[in-house]
């Protein structure tokens, strides 16, 4: 110690050369130096603070992004620009949208697995679904779905076919409606497939006792495949435009009884219009001189068209039997109308020679060409909910 202080008066005192010339002599030696001390590779590193971003540049980029509009918030979500476009062009007020509402309620479908492409088909049939409220007993309705329809997957289609499950009241119309169905024997495996294709099913579904004792003349018992179509079309009817369309047929000399039967056998016939079914039967009675039964055998007459089927076929048979040609068409014209395009023409026009053939054509493309009588003046007046 006391050479060190002597060694360092002598520097500070700047006599540096005696004290080299000592330490030449041997008479003073250099103060050991330690060594610098050795740094595992993890300490340095440990040690010393970072200078550059340990977040990787999609995150930052994903970070940094604050929506600006309501746009930014739906491609954040995962619309796509043709996804938004077309959003905007169906409900234009969503460019307005409060964008923690719409970021909230965007957060609640993907919950469900509703992606941008679904959210398009969602807006397209309910245009102002964004602007309800989805957080309504929320978690109760989706279990009670998941219960109904089974699995998330289902659920996932049954609220893009019809978005009205989220904003209806759950405990004062929906659990209501099908709890009806389910009364009138209607299991979850039959129910299913109607509530995605019904979609006005929930809002429209009312049973007056009127209603119950239709669907009982009908005919058709609970484990019929029909059943459900004659319950749920019954169910969504009004009850007046139910007795107008049964009184319509009762005209052309129907019992009551016999048109309820047709309708447990064919439940479409109640989407006709009562327009439709007269003209139908007006021409089955007046031009095909058919009774007016021959529609509880082949209720497809009802259905066809009359423009483009009815008439063209029953021009062409004419033709035929004029021209002497076999096979006739009239000996079994209630088939004949029911077949396919293709199958008719196979079976009645390309089965004779070419010239043949070319004439038959012409003929039958003229009738089809024949528009009805004022077509482009009518005005199209819906009374209610059109199927």
């Amino acid at each position: 110690m006391k050479l060190r202080a002597a060694v360092a008066l002598l520097e500070r005192e700047q006599l540096r050369p005696i004290l080299f010339f000592c330490r030449s002599l041997g008479l003073l030696r250099s103060p050991p130096v330690s060594p610098p001390p050795v740094l595992s590779t993890f300490s340095a590193f440990a040690s010393s603070p970072a200078t550059y971003s340990t977040i990787c540049s999609t995150e930052h980029e994903a970070v940094s992004i604050t929506p600006k509009d309501s746009s930014d918030v739906l491609k954040l979500w995962g619309c796509s620009d043709d996804d938004i476009a077309e959003l905007f062009k169906r409900q234009p007020s969503l460019r307005d949208a409060r964008l923690a509402r719409l970021n909230a309620k965007l957060n609640t479908l993907s919950s469900l697995g509703i992606t941008g492409s679904d959210l398009v088909k969602v807006i397209n049939c309910r245009p102002r679904f964004l602007g309800c409220r989805l957080n309504n007993h929320f978690d109760e309705r989706i279990s009670y779905f998941m219960s109904l329809f089974g699995s998330k997957e289902m659920l996932r289609k049954a609220i893009i076919r019809n978005p009205s499950f989220l904003t209806h009241d759950f405990h004062g119309r929906i659990k209501p409606a099908i709890s009806l169905y389910e009364q009138l024997g209607l299991t979850r495996e039959a129910l299913i497939p109607m509530l995605l294709s019904r979609p006005t099913m929930i809002s429209r579904t009312s049973f007056e006792p009127e209603k119950v004792e239709y669907i009982c003349r009908t005919g058709v018992a609970p484990a019929s495949k029909m059943y459900k179509y004659v319950v749920t079309l019954i169910g969504i009817s009004r009850l007046g435009t139910i007795k107008e369309k049964v009184a319509n047929l009762e005209r052309f000399g129907l019992s009551e009884d016999e048109v309820l039967g047709l309708i447990g056998r064919s439940p479409l016939l109640l989407t006709l219009s009562v327009d439709k079914v007269q003209r139908n039967m007006t021409f089955i009675l007046g031009t095909m001189k058919a009774p007016a039964k021959a529609v509880l055998e082949h209720p497809h007459l009802l259905f066809c068209n009359l423009e483009t089927t009815m008439k063209p076929r029953m021009a062409l048979a004419g033709k035929i039997r004029d021209m002497g040609l076999q096979p006739q068409i009239e000996a079994g014209m209630f088939t004949a109308i029911r077949m396919t395009e293709k199958r008719f023409l196979k079976a009645y026009v390309r089965c004779h020679p070419k010239d043949v053939a070319d004439e038959l054509m012409e003929s039958y493309d003229h009738a089809k060409g024949l528009k009805r009588l004022a077509e482009s003046s009518k005005k199209m007046l819906r009374k209610g909910f059109p199927f």
